[in-house]
């Protein structure tokens, strides 16, 4: 069954982010909902834009950086992980591109990713282990991921917080204007 219109009003909770930041990304995508009535609603296209904007922050991307990897007004790139993109073209608004070309590129990737090994349940322990070791500074949204939580939690738990054995704490700002975190360990008593 393909969705033609889904009610704006229903976006916020889609993503877990406020009405605010959801016009924000509206305007950023230059996305005009479509007015039924009272109601507003957004097309499969611009729904599709949608989840690939919050799916690039979710990965630590930023708005703008998403927007940098819009190729032209007839093409967009979504980017699968950091320093890696694949396109989605399409060839007018809300027409994607269905060419045997395009159809081939979207079943390669589904076989990549069924592919490669499922990250072990502890990897992010061992990850966020190696980024205390070598002092590495982790953006709000590299820590989110990590811990499998929001940005929004992670910046409400304040300057210091520790979870899974380690400690979190503020440590200025990255590239792009997140904040950066420095983990460390929780000393022990003697």
């Amino acid at each position: 069954m393909e969705i033609d219109l889904v009610p704006v009003s229903q976006l916020p909770s889609r993503y877990g982010i406020a009405r605010s930041a959801l016009y924000t990304r509206l305007k950023d995508l230059k996305i005009e909902p479509e007015k039924q009535g009272k109601k507003a609603f957004v097309n499969a296209a611009q729904l599709q834009q949608l989840d690939a904007l919050h799916e690039h922050i979710q990965k630590g991307g930023t708005t703008g950086e998403f927007l940098k990897l819009q190729l032209s007004p007839g093409q967009l790139a979504i980017q699968d992980s950091p320093g890696q993109s694949s396109t989605v073209v399409q060839d007018s608004p809300g027409q994607i591109d269905t060419s045997p070309t395009a159809a081939l590129v979207t079943v390669v990737e589904a076989i990549v990713r069924r592919l490669m090994p499922a990250p072990s349940r502890l990897s992010y322990l061992r990850e966020l282990e190696e980024a205390c070791t070598q002092q590495w500074l982790l953006s709000t949204s590299e820590l989110a991921d990590l811990l499998g939580l929001t940005p929004g939690t992670i910046t409400d738990y304040g300057e210091e917080f520790s979870d899974a054995g380690f400690t979190f704490t503020r440590a200025g700002k990255r590239k792009g204007g997140e904040i950066a975190w420095r983990i460390g360990k929780p000393k022990r008593a003697k």
